[in-house]
Parts: structure tokens; sequence; C-alpha cells
């Protein structure tokens, strides 16, 4: 690799400032490198993909294997790691905190703190989540990093039409420091672009929904960052489970699709 923890982190900053850019979800070193063979400009981890490259259902890693898993994306690639840090693996404030340290020290650029409860359904309340928030702000800052706080609201996951609660959940997590807004479920240009409106300057970060839309009217409607989830750990998943239903009924037909060997060595043997 040629590029410095503090390179990487200064390089997401300035993507934070202006324009639009994707963000790819790897799960593992080789789809890190291979997105960043195809010309990505940072990389986002994803909570359920790690996890099912492990073999365990979303949410059921452990803090230890995260920080694991971020280290060694973070040592693989050359582009900006932005990680997706669940609910911070505690509750309380301090135990936000700490572990917000602990991650920073895997080399990441970035890390998102969820108001999703650990043990139980639902959200945080507002002023605990707050206080969520600015304990992971003090923690970075302590660090004396350059390193991206995410402030992301569950709520649209559980009900879609709560946009001007996540709305206000998003300012409040603004006014606590976070540096970058994000609110999974959020769908729809007018609802995007009123998002959007009440968080200016800070950036928004936007979950793709519905495969239809595109960068460019993302861009338009004033969206900062575009992050996929799971998505391409689902679809590499879905790939390879049709193709072992087609190898299960007794045909190797759909062995055919799969890329050469040549080419990935081609694409590896560069880092």
């Amino acid at each position: 690799m040629t590029r410095s923890t503090k390179e990487k982190r200064a390089d997401f900053r300035a993507l934070h400032a202006q324009g639009c850019f994707v963000l790819p979800n790897p799960w593992d070193t080789g789809s890190a490198r291979l997105f960043q063979h195809l010309g990505f400009s940072a990389l986002a981890s994803t909570s359920a993909g790690y996890a099912w490259s492990i073999g365990l259902a979303d949410n059921a890693v452990t803090r230890d294997d995260v920080l694991s898993h971020l280290t060694q994306l973070s040592a693989a690639v050359d582009l900006p790691i932005n990680a997706d840090f669940e609910s911070g693996f505690a509750a309380d404030p301090e135990g936000v905190a700490s572990n917000v340290s602990l991650a920073i020290a895997t080399g990441i650029a970035g890390l998102s703190i969820e108001d999703r409860k650990l043990d139980e359904p639902g959200l945080f309340d507002l002023p605990f989540a707050v206080e969520r928030i600015r304990a992971a702000r003090a923690a970075i800052d302590r660090s004396g990093q350059d390193v991206i706080l995410v402030a992301r609201t569950e709520g649209l996951l559980i009900d879609p039409g709560a946009v001007t609660t996540a709305i206000d959940k998003l300012v409040a997590f603004a006014e606590a420091g976070a540096d970058c807004l994000y609110a999974p479920g959020v769908t729809g240009s007018d609802a995007i672009a009123t998002m959007v409106r009440a968080l200016a300057p800070k950036p928004l970060n936007v979950l793709v929904m519905d495969p239809a839309v595109t960068v460019a009217e993302l861009a338009d409607l004033g969206v900062r960052r575009i992050s996929i989830g799971g998505s391409l750990a689902r679809l590499a998943w879905g790939a390879t489970l049709e193709a072992a239903k087609t190898i299960k009924a007794g045909s190797f037909d759909s062995l055919a699709g799969g890329m050469s060997g040549r080419e990935l060595n081609a694409i590896f043997a560069k880092f």
C-alpha cells in the first residue's frame, strides 16, 4: 500500500467537501481490492456482508470481530474506509466512546453510529441518542485523528413514513458534532431533497433502496454520499446459491458464468 492512514483520512475529508461519491461495501479483503481496482474513491464496510462472510446473521458479530475486520480492510487498500460500527457495541455513552477509540486505531477514515438499541427492539430516545453521538465526537477529538463521524437513525427502516422525525433526529445529531448524517430508508426525490436542505451544510449519506435511481439523480438532489449496504454481498451470495442449486440438481451449466482465474489473478497481483 502506498497511501498512509493520514493521507487516506485527508482524502476522505475532501470527498465530503463537495460533489457526490459512491461508497461500495466490501465484505472481505478480496472484494475491497476488487472495488479499488475498479476505481472507486472510498469504501464502506457492511455489518451484514461481513457477518454473512463468517457464517453469522447480521448484528451477531462481536466488537472484537469487527475491529479485526476493519484492521484488515484498512490495511488491504489505499482507499479510505468508512466503518459500519453498528450501535457502537455499547449502550452507554462512555462505552461508545471507548469503542470508538478502538475503532480509530484500526486505521479507518470514518465510522457510523446508529441509534438502534443493542439487546431489544427499538431505538434510543432522542436525548440519549444525542449523548451517544456527543461521546463519539469527544472520543474522536481526544484522539487527534481526522476521522469522519457519521450519525445515523434507523427510524425509517421501522416506519418509512416518519421522515420528519428522522430529520429532527439528524439535525440534533449534527448539532452534537456529527460530520455526516444518514437515515437509511429515505426514498423519493421530495423526501431526500427536504432532508438535504434541513441538514445543510452538513453532508447527507443515502442508502440506495431503489435500483432504478441513478447517481446523477441523487447528486442533483444534493446528496453527498451514496452507499449500497449489503446489496453486493447479497448479489454474490444469490449467484452462488443459484449455481449450487443447479449443481445439486445434477447440472454444471451455471459454472460457465464465472470470472476466469486468470482475470482474478491479474487483478489481485497488483496488490
